[in-house]
């Protein structure tokens, strides 16, 4: 075979890139270990051990779908001279002596070439290959796999000049180099003088047997250091193998991106005299870009090594050092190098188990974490074993002298020269005082506090308001105050909930800044996160920058960098900066502008790139040390880049160029304003930003009283620390520590940006859809501009982009989606149905990419929909979401699981645990959840919880926060909640992300094998979140052995979490699910497997393209808690839902009205509709749907508005790219239940487990045995349940090494004794049952001085006991919530997190002891305890009295169980070392057990709620009690704004009294005070989805009513003001007379009364003209357009006041003698005051719009001639023509339209004239409604004898009907004004209902009385019909009658003469969401086009005309875009974005 790789995957053994696998996102994990010989002694003995050493961590490996194809191993070993020389003897050449020659393994392909050529370089170099030796292989033993690309192994006999050993390694060293790179078919296994390494695709068990050469007994090493691969994936990879040539390495390293980076930047600043003149160079790449991260790291191991600059141990500290910056307790001189090792290079960071070896020195380091295990023995034959487990190699007990395990950032070395044990803090001393490396750093190192200081933040005084910069850099009111306020107001950032469903910025027409399109990668599975709140002493921010040194030197002058302690800077500390030169000549600094022309248009935009580049390069050529990219001078002549964009462009330039390393990046922008922004920048290579806008707005916030009255100063401190808390966040989510390693590590996908704008800015970055290139990008920026320096300043509002607004960001979830989807499952109603699929669909296509998609049906493979699976089977592959108890109520957590057990699909517990009472069926049904979520064992997780389940998830992350873990407030942390997490209530939970038991890919094997022997008739899923590479991390999840796997999308619910988690990490599932199904069927592991996906699931449809691309499975979350009430608040983690959803307040949980049925009805339809398209595409069952991207396909002509999105790689079939194989699971995986050792123990023990008979086995145990004890928990668990039996009742006695999770949830009534150790995770999820481990009776240690159990034991534990007879490593007792422990010793993190039981610790603890405890008590005998506890959660108390009587009857248990002498020692000397004992108190704890002893003894009673006060049963009216408005203010103070609405009682403007009243036409209402409408204002929820605003239900004009609902509240009423006229031009026309849809679609009202939103509305407004805030303000600028509008109503008038306020000129013709239209005839006085609407119509004016009156177009004046003399015509003549009564008598005097009564009452009131009078009138008012009320009215205050209103259809109920469902506008009984007046004067209500007029009666033509018939209505189906009464004839007296049955439409005289085309209905015909009529200039608004509506409709009509006609003007001009808003008051883009087909 030809091979035509070099280097690294020199053998083409990956496939090739195709799909979405890309093989560079491969990874692995591993066992490692060493056994080694001391004193340097060899022997053939040491390799035959390691043999066992390796194969007994082969369980730590894997194996692909032939058990003969191993994924890697190997052993590295001494150089075997005695068998080299023998064999090259017999090639005829005599070796040379140890140290003289060289030789190693090389592959390489068949025949001589490679040879050659090796050869030829070698003599280049000086060097001579004497011989070449073919190593002797057993081939017959591979697997097909690995035997495909075998390759050849030869050594070659390299000798040279020996004498100088350091040269004669820089030579081999040049030659390994240049042979990987030049040699084609060639790897380099190892080529030195000591060493030699034997490696290859092969299983552990393998290595020895392929290679002859190791069973040799002429085979003598020292040392043998082994490694076993546990891959990802399944393909033959020889050279990935490890060991590499100088180290083995178990981990990951996850900055591995900004490593290569960086070094290969520092190249450019490399040399050495070591090296020939041109050899150094000749070696880059130093980092083979194809290697993998351990290969990475060696090589640079090797070059620090072999360039004589370093030794291998000082080279490991550099690379991988210790957590010093937060050790106060390290000794200063190695702080001092590690210091200055961080001004040399940033940390290769990540967990790792480091092991090295030179052939003298042999040693392991650890990361700074420990998240990798190493376990030693010493023994009295001088040997060291070292391993990642214990019991790998048999040793006799009494030869062993010392156990220990390697501590975090800490190195095992042993020195084979000198024959000792190196000691680490000795050894590190040792390299620390080489130099006087402290010296150094102060001389050199510049602080930030050096420098001189500069002026504070400057205030330019332009209010937030009218700050045209904050829009130009995309800055909203809804960023503000829902992101900023909080960070600064609390130093944390705000906390969102319900996930992140936006539309894609790749998809989003409108401007969006380039770091939305940034995802935030996250560790899963192959990598731990790092708990970045109780594990922050691990972390560091401080970074160093500035020129770097020569890293092949140790000198003085690589101090001389400039630190920070944060990459946030203020302004005065980046002015310091920038003059720094002042006081450093050197360092001088050069701005470069990053602002170019706004002239030069998009084109503009690269070539300012471009330039910005280029000035970088000049600067550098300079000697320049510090570039800052600047945008400070953006203006509105000046466009800014994106610093993104600039600084990434700029790094990527320098990096490629070699220039990056003599160089201090950094940002000062008005872009930058969160924490993932300031991630993204710094993720991209930027050394430290300032955010001067956001520091400004600070500075302006503050001054208009936004902010707490505190110096700007300590807000912007608090903003800093958020952000420094965000970015340790961020860091901690890809398991990285310090900021210096995260700097351009690029952590991120790119999703949707071009591969032009990759390689120019982000060289690397994945971004696999193409999309957004730079002309979008600039298109955007252009965009912002424009509106930002546009006509008109417009206000800043919420845009919408975290919660939906009217007109703002687009969103999947709709009012329209949720209330028809509720209305649908509630009554069955399918027209509901289909208008939620429409409304979902719509939002699908807005927001995501399979809505970029269509599904491709050939007719002809149709078949009826009988033929197809039916709807019960396919429900049964349909789950709800993992929604926790907890998060969610009992009454929804339990409706869900019953609804999905009736179907047969599964509902999922959540990490919340589960009550076990939940598993009694209750009424036939089952409310247990099938699915029990693990999620690392946090919560509750029990023997008996996972008996008792179908599905055992592992949730390795969670859609809406990936790499976070779980947050619930304490305010939701209920006593049931508290009891069933085993924790204590009230107190806030955030989970640690998924490390302490999952560090890599053979852990989470490790925890399925667990849960596996925890419940073997479960499924065990994994649930990962879609990130680029997860196809491979799910091949080893499938290879570890997983039933099912899940695989999230981005954009999933969460209960609870902070914002940057739930916007920016993961992806969308289309990407992730995609990815996991064609890496799995390229590795021939899709048919072991059952797939999944979730994530915003919500049709048929999207069911049908997760099948199609891969998923047989399908999850749903949000959609389900829909169906059950959930109405979008996003309040879920504030505990107030409104609906009884997500709260445990039991007051709102009362208020569930969730059924099963509902979520049943759900998925009918849902199944039903996936049927119909199944049928349609000729498909029969699910599974022949899996896989089936050819039915789809890109829809064809989609207008991507920025960049073309391309589908392809998503699209690509998977059986195309591996045909033949499995495409859905076919096949389950093989566990091997019966191979392990419980289950050969249960025959002996089955009857005990089952009836309680005492039982008792002994036995003998090893490393391979796990799980020990949880078979036989099950047995237990299914038996007896909870309870389980007495205290051991079955006892298991052990002898030796116990495997990895020894009484792993070991349940009541089973004992473990173990005579021996174990290994990680002993007593994990420990569930009542007691382990003791001590060591060998034979042992001549010291218990207490040696480790004897690994890490992360008792995680998790909620009952039991443990004791350990000796030292626990790392994380013991983590999160133990009721388990008793005793211990003689614990690593770091002891107790974290733990949160109830006991821990006695009889002993020394490691760092960060009891960090987060906020339950339980520890007892800690230890010294210098203080410094190593975390005391933030805890006190510190001392032991007495009852509790010190028990400590001791404790450790005298602990003697007696262990036969501890340490123990029997305390309990001797308990009196004299009781004073030394310290508990460890928490303070959470504390505070509960005080609080429950003061309930004691006061007898109080309590209810079920944790609340910060008591909940009231009644809402309250503060305001009755209370007349002092002055008092009312104070207690308004006091408000409660989460829990108003169910707090305070509803109360609206009062009517006057009914009786006075009528006697006047003043207003009917009196306003409430400012106080009174706080606390009105203090009901509003602030919705997520405020349907008061919803396009279907609530406000037409899109009020954002929450916002200046939250802003009355807070007592700011200019910015109220503002809000409410961004998008209302007449509040105090709609707040007087508009009848409140809002109210009627208010959440709260769904339970509640509504929001008082009117009487708000209408205060704000009259406030505004009291404090003369409404002032008129003529346009800036003036357009020579002119524009007519014809009509003065609403519609007319806000379409005037928009068109005027961008500079048109407007003329309004009204046909009336004043302005108004309806506002002023058809509205009574007493309504709507007309001195209100002429005092706006003279504003209007006096801005500059012309009114002529009594102008009736044409009648009076031409429309012909009006259009000629205008650009434009809007007609809004409004809807006046009348609906008649033509019956008998229509004819007679006194039957009048209603309108021409009101008309002519107003004219007589205004103008003294005369007209119809109901004075002395019997008045019937025929019709209802707002006019037929206000007949009523008026009628009543003229006099009227009596008043009756006859209304033809039936009494409306006082509740609404099924057929009214919230939030429609409720159609309920309601007593009106004019009712009320009626009732006052004659007692009874004017309304007579279901009455039909038949005929007018007349004398002498003149009305007397009305003949009517009552009616009877009747309902089928959705129709109703009438019909008449018999014998219900009645005469009426009447004198007066009013026709106010409503309008029919516009007059036609001015239509008819324009020529416009008028609809069926007669109104103006437009295109659809048009107002352009068929005339060219001519437009229509108002009820003339949309019919007779609300005033509101009206406003907004004319407000939308006036944008389309102010955009037709522009437009036809080439002047752009309008900057008018749309509903809801934002203001779309301006510039076109880039228009691209699809191809």
């Amino acid at each position: 075979m030809a091979f035509s790789k070099k280097g690294y995957d020199w053998a083409d053994a990956m496939p090739a890139k195709q799909g979405l696998y890309d093989p560079s996102n491969e990874r692995d994990a591993c066992g490692v270990g060493f056994i080694i010989n001391i004193k340097g002694q060899a022997s053939h003995k040491i390799l035959r051990d390691s043999e066992n050493l390796l194969c007994n961590m082969s369980h730590r490996g894997a194996t692909g779908a032939d058990t003969r194809d191993g994924d890697g191993a190997g052993v590295m070993t001494a150089m075997p001279h005695q068998l080299l020389s023998r064999e090259f003897y017999s090639l005829g050449c005599k070796l040379p002596p140890l140290g003289q020659y060289s030789t190693g393994n090389l592959f390489v392909q068949p025949g001589d070439q490679c040879m050659n050529q090796f050869d030829s370089i070698a003599e280049q170099l000086g060097l001579h290959v004497v011989a070449w030796r073919k190593v002797p292989v057993n081939s017959e033993i591979l697997g097909p796999a690995s035997h495909s690309k075998e390759p050849v192994v030869m050594q070659p006999l390299v000798v040279g000049d020996w004498q100088e050993e350091r040269k004669f390694q820089r030579q081999l060293f040049i030659l390994k180099k240049r042979a990987h790179h030049e040699i084609q078919g060639l790897y380099v296994c190892s080529l030195d003088t000591r060493v030699i390494v034997y490696k290859g695709q092969l299983t552990p068990e393998q290595v020895p047997e392929y290679y002859v050469d190791l069973r040799d007994d002429a085979f003598e090493t020292h040392f043998a250091l082994v490694h076993s691969r546990f891959s990802t994936n399944t393909f033959p990879s020889w050279e990935r193998a490890q060991p590499f040539s100088w180290c083995a390495h178990n981990g990951e390293i996850n900055t591995l991106r900004g490593n290569k980076n960086w070094m290969r930047a520092r190249e450019g600043l490399l040399h050495s005299k070591a090296f020939s003149p041109g050899d150094l160079e000749k070696t880059f790449p130093i980092i083979d870009e194809l290697g993998s991260d351990s290969a990475a790291l060696d090589s640079v191991l090797e070059l620090l090594v072999v360039s004589g600059v370093m030794t291998m141990p000082e080279a490991v500290m550099v690379m991988v050092p210790e957590a010093w910056q937060n050790n106060p307790l390290m000794p200063a001189a190695k702080r001092a190098f590690y210091e200055w090792a961080s001004c040399v290079m940033e940390p290769w960071d990540g967990p790792a188990l480091l092991t090295f070896s030179d052939g003298r020195y042999c040693g392991a380091s650890l990361d700074r974490n420990g998240l990798r295990p190493c376990r030693y023995y010493v023994t009295s034959d001088d040997r060291m074993i070292c391993a990642s487990e214990v019991g790998t190699v048999d040793i006799e007990p009494e030869m062993v002298t010392r156990k220990g395990r390697l501590m975090p950032g800490r190195m095992l070395l042993v020195d084979t020269r000198e024959g000792v044990i190196v000691d680490d803090e000795k050894l590190k001393l040792q390299y620390a005082q080489r130099h006087p490396f402290q010296q150094w750093l102060d001389k050199y190192q510049i602080k930030l506090s050096h420098l001189a200081a500069k002026p504070p933040v400057i205030d330019d005084c332009v209010p937030v308001s009218q700050d045209r910069r904050m829009r130009a850099f995309g800055y909203s009111a809804e960023h503000l105050s829902l992101i900023l306020s909080p960070m600064v107001q609390y130093g944390k950032e705000p906390l969102g909930s319900m996930g992140n469903d936006t539309v894609l910025a790749c998809l989003d027409p409108e401007p969006r800044l380039p770091y939305e399109y940034f995802r935030e990668l996250f560790a899963q599975v192959t990598n731990p996160p790092i708990d970045p709140i109780r594990e922050k002493i691990v972390m560091s921010l401080a970074c160093h920058i500035g020129p770097e040194g020569n890293l092949l030197e140790i000198s003085d002058r690589q101090a001389h960098r400039l630190s920070l302690d944060s990459p946030l800077l203020t302004g005065s500390e980046l002015a310091a900066i920038r003059g720094m030169s002042a006081q450093y000549p050197e360092w001088t600094s050069h701005t470069i502008d990053i602002t170019f022309d706004v002239a030069d248009g998009v084109a503009g935009y690269k070539s300012a790139l471009d330039r910005v580049c280029e000035e970088a390069r000049a600067a550098i050529d300079r000697d320049t040390k510090i570039l800052i990219l600047s945008d400070t001078m953006a203006s509105a002549e000046r466009v800014a880049l994106s610093a993104l964009l600039a600084a990434g462009a700029v790094h990527h330039y320098l990096v490629a160029t070699k220039l990056r390393a003599k160089v201090a990046l950094l940002v000062e922008t008005g872009e930058a304003r969160e924490t993932h922004h300031f991630c993204v920048l710094v993720g991209y290579g930027v050394d430290a930003i300032c955010p001067y806008m956001i520091y400004e707005a600070i500075a302006k916030l503050h001054r208009e009283n936004v902010l707490p009255d505190k110096p700007v100063s300590q807000l912007i401190a608090q903003f800093r620390g958020a952000v420094d808390d965000g970015f340790r966040k961020v860091m901690s989510k890809m398991g990285i520590s310090t900021l210096q390693s995260y700097k351009g590590a690029q952590i991120f996908e790119a999703l949707g940006v071009a591969s032009e704008v990759i390689d120019k800015c982000f060289v690397g970055t994945a971004s696999r859809v193409q999309g957004t290139t730079l002309e979008g990008f600039a298109a955007d920026a252009l965009a912002r501009h424009d509106i930002a320096y546009g006509p008109v300043i417009a206000v800043m509002g919420d845009d919408g982009e975290y919660n939906w607004r009217k007109g703002g960001g687009k969103h999947i979830n709709t009012p329209a989606a949720i209330s028809s989807l509720q209305d649908a499952v509630r009554t069955k109603n399918k027209a509901a149905w289909l208008k939620y699929t429409e409304a979902s669909q719509k939002s699908i296509e807005d927001c995501t990419l399979r809505g970029l998609l269509e599904i491709h049906a050939d007719e002809s493979r149709a078949i009826p929909l009988e033929e197809v699976e039916p709807w019960t089977s396919i429900v049964k592959r349909f789950c709800t979401g993992a929604m926790s108890y907890g998060s969610i109520s009992k009454e929804a957590h339990t409706a869900l699981a019953v609804a999905m057990n009736r179907l047969g699909g599964k509902s999922n517990s959540g990490e919340g645990g589960e009550d076990p009472e939940r598993s009694i069926p209750r009424n036939g049904d089952s409310e247990r959840s099938a699915i029990k979520q693990v999620a690392s064992g946090r919560f509750g997780v029990t023997s008996n919880y996972l008996a008792d389940a179908d599905e055992l998830q592992i949730k390795m992350a969670q859609g809406a926060k990936a790499g976070e873990g779980g947050e619930l407030l304490g305010t939701k942390v209920s006593r049931e909640i508290a009891k069933t997490r085993h924790t204590t209530p009230g107190v806030t939970l955030v989970s640690p992300p998924p490390h302490h038991d999952i560090y890599s890919i053979e852990d989470l094997k490790q925890l399925i094998f667990d849960l596996k022997s925890a419940n073997q008739r479960a499924r065990i899923s994994v649930k990962l979140v879609s990130e680029v590479g997860i196809g491979v991390v799910a091949s080893g999840v499938v290879k570890a052995l997983a039933d099912h796997i899940l695989v999230a999308g981005h954009d999933g619910g969460t209960g609870a979490a902070r914002w940057t988690g739930i916007k920016y990490a993961g992806l969308p599932w289309e990407l992730g699910l995609a990815e996991t199904h064609q890496t799995l069927v390229l590795n021939d592991l899709r048919g072991r497997v059952v797939l999944q996906t979730d994530g915003q699931l919500k049709t048929a449809r999207d069911v049908a393209i997760a099948a199609m691309l891969g998923a047989e499975e399908f999850g749903f979350a949000t959609t389900p808690l829909i169906t059950l009430g959930c109405v979008y608040l996003r309040r879920c983690h504030q505990n107030n839902c409104a609906v009884g959803v997500a709260t445990q307040d039991p007051v709102l949980r009362a208020k569930f009205r969730g059924q099963p049925e509902h979520v049943i009805n759900f998925f009918y339809y849902l199944a039903e509709d996936l049927r119909s398209i199944m049928a349609m595409l000729g498909i029969r069952s699910v599974n022949e749907l899996v896989g089936r991207t050819e039915f789809l396909r890109t829809k064809p002509n989609y207008q991507f508005t920025k960049g073309e999105l391309d589908l392809g790689l998503l699209l690509k079939p998977a059986h195309e790219m591996r045909p033949g194989v499995a495409t859905y699971n076919v096949v389950g995986q093989e566990h091997q239940i019966e191979s392990r050792l419980d289950s050969r123990l249960l025959p002996d023990l089955l009857e005990s487990l089952r009836t309680g008979k005492p039982g008792e086995v002994e036995t003998e145990i090893c490393n391979t045995d796990r799980a020990v004890g949880t078979i036989l928990s099950y047995h237990l668990s299914v038996a007896h349940g909870l309870e389980g039996l007495p205290q051991g009742t079955v006892r298991l006695r052990l002898r030796g090494s116990a495997g990895q999770s020894l009484g792993a949830f070991l349940a009541p009534g089973i004992a473990i004794d173990l005579e021996g150790d174990a290994n990680d995770y002993v007593g994990k999820g420990l569930s009542g049952g007691q382990i003791i481990v001590y060591p060998p009776r034979a042992s001549t240690f010291d218990s207490h001085l040696n480790i004897i159990v690994g890490n992360v034991c008792l995680f998790g534990a909620t009952s039991g006991e443990a004791f350990i007879g000796g030292i626990a490593a790392e994380r013991f007792a983590v999160r133990n919530s009721g388990a008793l422990a005793v211990v003689e010793g614990v690593g770091d993190h002891g107790c974290e997190y733990m949160t109830g039981g006991r821990v006695v610790v009889l002993g020394n603890v490691g760092r960060n002891f009891a960090a987060g405890m906020s339950g339980g008590l520890a007892y800690v005998l230890a010294e210098g305890f203080d410094d190593m506890c975390n005391k933030e959660s805890v006190d510190l108390e001392t032991v007495h009295g009852e509790e010190a009587c028990w400590l001791k009857r404790t450790i005298q248990r602990h003697a007696d169980l262990t036969g501890s002498k340490h123990a029997r020692g305390v309990v001797d000397r308990f009196s004299e070392l009781l004073p030394r004992f310290v508990k460890v108190f928490p303070k959470d704890y504390k505070r509960v057990l005080a609080e429950e002893t003061a309930k004691e003894t006061t007898k109080e009673t309590t209810d079920n709620t944790v609340s910060v006060e008591p909940v009231a049963n009644d809402v309250v009216d503060i305001e009755d009690a209370l007349v002092d408005e002055s008092l009312l203010s104070d207690r308004v103070q006091k408000l409660d704004k989460l829990r108003g609405f169910v707090k305070y009682r509803r109360r609206g403007d009062k009517y006057r009294n009914a009786k006075k009243r009528v006697n006047d036409w003043d207003e009917l209402s009196t306003r409430q005070t400012k106080s009174q409408l706080q606390v009105q204002a203090a009901r509003c929820l602030d919705c997520g989805i405020p349907f008061c605003q919803s396009d279907t239900d609530g406000c037409p004009i899109g009020n954002v009513i929450p916002k200046w609902n939250e802003l009355v509240f807070k007592d700011q009423w200019r910015d109220a003001f503002d809000r409410l006229m961004a998008t209302n031009n007449f509040p105090e026309f709609t707040g007087r007379v508009c009848p409140a849809p809002c109210e009627g679609a208010c959440v709260a009202g769904i339970s509640e009364l509504p929001v008082a939103i009117k009487s708000i509305e209408a205060a704000i407004i009259d406030h505004a003209w009291e404090m003369g805030w409404m002032q008129a303000v003529p346009p800036r600028n003036r357009s020579s357009w002119k524009v007519a509008v014809v009509g003065s109503g609403p519609a007319g008038l806000a379409a005037a006041e928009q068109l005027n306020s961008v500079g048109h000129l407007v003329t309004v013709f009204e046909r009336e003698d004043c302005i108004g239209g309806l506002l002023t005839y058809g509205i009574p006085n007493m309504k709507l005051d007309k001195r209100l609407v002429q005092r706006r119509v003279d504003k209007m004016a006096a801005e500059g719009i012309e009114f002529v009156t009594n102008a009736h177009i044409g009648v009076t004046h031409s429309a012909t001639d009006l259009l000629s003399s205008f650009d434009a015509v809007l007609l809004a003549t409004g809807a006046t023509w009348p609906r008649d009564l033509n019956i008998e008598g229509r004819q007679l005097e006194g039957v009048y339209f209603a309108m021409d009564f009101l008309t002519a009452s107003t004219k007589s009131l205004l103008h003294n004239k005369g007209g119809i009078s109901a004075a002395g009138k019997h008045v019937v008012v025929i019709g209802g409604g707002d006019t037929g009320n206000d007949c009523i009215g008026t009628s009543v205050r003229q006099g009227a004898a009596s008043v009756t209103n006859f209304e033809l259809l039936p009494q409306p109920p006082r509740e609404r009907s099924a057929d009214n469902p919230w939030p429609q506008y409720p159609r309920v009984y309601r007593i009106d004004y004019g009712h009320e007046e009626v009732i006052s004067r004659w007692g009874k209500d004017p309304r007579i209902y279901s009455i039909s007029a038949k005929r007018f009666l007349g004398d002498n033509n003149r009305l007397c009385g009305i003949e009517t018939v009552r009616v009877q209505w009747t309902r089928e189906g959705d129709r109703w019909s009438m019909e008449e009464v018999a014998g219900s004839e009645e005469v009426v007296e009447a004198d007066l009658v009013f026709l106010a049955m409503g309008f029919l439409g516009p007059e036609n005289k001015v239509i008819e003469e324009l020529g416009v085309k008028q609809g069926p209905r007669s109104n103006v015909e437009t295109g659809d969401g048009s107002y352009q009529t068929n005339v060219e200039g001519v437009f229509a608004a108002g009820d003339c086009r949309r019919g007779q509506s609300l005033i509101v409709w009206g406003i907004n009509e004319g407000r939308m005309a006036a944008r389309e006609i102010d955009t037709w003007l522009r437009s036809s001009n080439g002047h752009g875009g309008s900057h008018l808003p749309i509903s809801g008051g934002i203001i779309p883009r301006t510039i076109s974005a880039i228009k691209a087909p699809v191809s």
